[in-house]
């Protein structure tokens, strides 16, 4: 069974989804691709795993690096999986490039070479953000793209936590 709760977050609500293993979503309400990989039949209530997600909030939006992480069951490829576990490796007020996350991988999997563009629709279609946090990724010219839950929000979450933004930008449209 799948079960839901709604976060109340300085950047708007967002919606924590967690089954009997650990969470299986994260989204800012109206996001791209939001609560796309609920079932149809979800119980709102608060669990054990969910109330471990919002503790991790909490800590995370006071300004603090949480030095937990709540047990996550993301639902995805081998290849997504192996993207979003190279993203929980990116230090707190960092971030990496697509470019970056894809050389990890290909040689993590013996590989010459790794689509830089790949990776950038795994990092998009990571359902836990802000734990998995896919906000640190940034083009190979510094430029803010690709977050689903939007550019500002991107920039807020890299605000908090003091990443070194003097080399980001947000491209123009």
């Amino acid at each position: 069974m799948v079960y839901t709760c709604t976060y109340r977050s300085k950047l708007g609500d967002i919606l924590l989804a967690a089954d009997e293993v650990g969470l299986m979503g994260l989204w800012f309400e109206g996001q791209k691709y939001f609560a796309n990989t609920l079932p149809r039949e979800c119980i709102s209530q608060e669990t054990p795993v969910l109330t471990q997600a919002k503790t991790w909030l909490d800590l995370y939006f006071s300004g603090q690096n949480p030095t937990f992480t709540p047990p996550l069951h993301p639902a995805g490829s081998s290849f997504r999986q192996a993207v979003w576990k190279i993203l929980l490796q990116i230090p707190y007020g960092h971030t990496m490039t697509y470019g970056e996350i894809a050389r990890e991988l290909a040689e993590k999997q013996k590989r010459s070479h790794m689509s830089a563009q790949a990776v950038g629709g795994a990092v998009g279609h990571n359902e836990i953000s802000i734990i998995i946090p896919c906000h640190r990724v940034v083009g190979s010219n510094g430029s803010l793209t690709g977050y689903a839950g939007g550019i500002d929000k991107k920039i807020a979450l890299l605000q908090l936590e003091h990443a070194e933004m003097n080399h980001l930008f947000v491209p123009k449209k």
